[in-house]
This record gives structure tokens, C-alpha cells and sequence, in this order.
């Protein structure tokens, strides 16, 4: 089964623009060294709940859009090897040291797909 990495942000919606413009540079670096999807998403419907929901996981702000993101690769190991490259990647040196979100609140992890239909 493939495997996913997933990432939830928040972005402040004066800077949606930017973050497209990196997406979609990033996107192209991750296919190019053999991710099978790159997925990003833009918060519609994702009310703040009380005690748990996307927002709050990020602790967006009022002036921010919650971000939801994945990439697919055929297996862990092709993900580590995906990621060592996209890591050394000078392309996006440049956008990594700029980026248009807070980092610190990013939420990211590794899942193993134990089904898909």
C-alpha cells in the first residue's frame, strides 16, 4: 500500500498568492523525484470547534486559512529517499528560508494506508 505524508498550516489569507506560487514550485520537486500526488487544499468549510478541529490544531488566526496537504509515495522507503532529495533541493532554499506561514504551527507526520478503496 502507498504512503502519505500529511501537513496541516496556517496561512495569513494576504499571503494565499505566495503559498500557491511555492505549492506549486514544491509540487513539481516532489513529482519530479517520484512522489505519485502532491495534493494541496484551502480551507472552505472548517468552523473553529471547541475543543479540537483544523484551526485550532494550527491555531489559526482570524486573518489566516487553514491549509490541507498530502503527498503520496509508493512506500516509507521511497519517501525517505524522495525526502533526502527534496531536502538538498537548491530551488526551494530560497522560499525555506522565506516561508509565507508560521512554521512552528505546522502539523506534519507519516501514515502507512491500511486501506484504500
Amino acid at each position: 500500500m502507498p504512503y502519505v505524508d500529511g501537513f496541516v498550516i496556517a496561512v495569513p489569507k494576504d499571503k494565499i498568492e505566495t503559498y500557491k506560487a511555492l505549492a506549486r514550485k514544491a509540487g513539481d520537486i516532489w513529482m519530479e523525484y517520484g512522489a505519485l500526488s502532491y495534493v494541496e487544499s484551502i480551507g472552505d468549510d472548517v468552523p473553529y470547534g471547541e475543543l479540537t478541529s483544523f484551526p485550532r490544531s494550527v491555531q489559526a488566526k482570524e486573518d489566516e486559512v487553514v491549509i490541507f496537504s498530502w503527498i503520496t509515495y509508493e512506500s516509507r522507503q521511497q519517501r525517505d529517499a524522495v525526502m533526502e532529495k527534496v531536502m538538498v533541493d537548491s530551488r526551494l532554499k530560497d522560499e525555506m528560508a522565506n516561508m509565507p506561514f508560521d512554521g512552528k504551527r505546522m502539523i506534519y507526520g507519516g501514515f502507512d494506508i491500511f486501506l484504500q478503496l
